[in-house]
């Protein structure tokens, strides 16, 4: 009879202040689902770094020299260098790529474009020495020590660009989760007014109450599952948003990319995310819940 009485007490609260419970469920709802978006950024970015690192490479392009006159390698120059990277512990392999095979990626890369490989020409493109490391981020040492070796004109560090190119996302990352933190902060304060509203709607119920021996705890606890049920409700309808935004409108913008950037699952969206958001409803409209009563509901 008593849990009866708790969530009757639960439902009649919630109904009674129905439009400020449907701006706390939506506004809880938007923080999450902007949440949510961070942390399926945050994953997505992990399966583009676990997958690029492993075909980084360290790419020494030879100068003109190297470049018109050996398409073997077989020169003392070219021989020496590719030595020196083979005998290198941070390296794990090394393939010589000449100006006819270079030219011919190059078409392969751009055959979308023909204007562009219509104008590129094989001198154009310098020979070089495509380098595998066991590291990828140790990339750095060899850039330093093969730069200034004779035959070398140049060292292009493809984490480089990496690191640049997950710096911008990292960014919007992090700019997700700042308009979340807001969001979130909003969604605080609707519970800390709603449950303040309630609590002084029932004031003269939960005074008879005390009165005849009921305990704060059992007079309070229908207030803070009110902020807990609404919280939970806002984590699945941000979680539906997630799934929705998925189908409809991400899945259509991954795909032009090629591949670039993988896909999004939907065990991406389920779990762990929907567990995340669901266990951050449930800590913040509860302790939010408490804090009020505590400050608020004295007596």
């Amino acid at each position: 009879m008593r849990a009866s009485f708790v969530f009757s007490e639960v439902i009649t609260g919630l109904r009674r202040n129905i439009t400020m419970t449907i701006a706390m469920i939506l506004t809880t709802a938007i923080s999450l689902g902007m949440f949510g978006g961070g942390l399926l950024f945050v994953r997505t970015i992990d399966k583009m770094q676990a997958n690029y690192l492993d075909d980084v490479e360290v790419t020494v392009y030879l100068n003109d020299e190297v470049s018109d006159n050996d398409s073997a390698c077989s020169s003392a120059t070219c021989t020496t260098l590719r030595q020196s990277l083979e005998t290198n512990p941070a390296v794990e392999s090394v393939v010589y790529e000449n100006r006819d095979q270079a030219y011919q990626r190059f078409q392969e890369i751009f055959e979308g474009q023909p204007d562009l490989v219509e104008l590129a020409r094989p001198e154009s493109l310098p020979a070089s020495l495509h380098v595998k490391l066991f590291n990828p981020e140790r990339s750095d040492v060899i850039v330093q020590e093969f730069s200034a070796m004779e035959g070398v004109d140049s060292v292009d560090d493809q984490n480089k660009f990496l690191d640049r190119f997950f710096g911008l996302l990292n960014a919007g990352r992090n700019g997700t989760f700042i308009v979340a933190l807001i969001a979130a902060l909003a969604a605080v304060l609707l519970i800390a007014n709603t449950i303040q509203v309630s609590a002084f709607t029932r004031r003269t119920e939960v005074g008879i109450m005390r009165l005849v021996g009921a305990t704060r705890w059992y007079t309070q606890l229908p207030f803070l599952l009110e902020a807990v049920v609404a919280g939970v409700l806002g984590a699945i309808i941000g979680t539906g948003g997630l799934v929705a935004l998925k189908y409809l409108v991400l899945d259509s913008i991954l795909a032009t990319t090629g591949g670039v950037i993988p896909p999004i699952l939907l065990t991406d969206v389920l779990f762990p995310v929907s567990i995340i958001l669901l266990g951050v409803s449930v800590l913040i409209s509860s302790v939010t819940g408490y804090v009020t009563l505590r400050l608020y509901v004295r007596h």
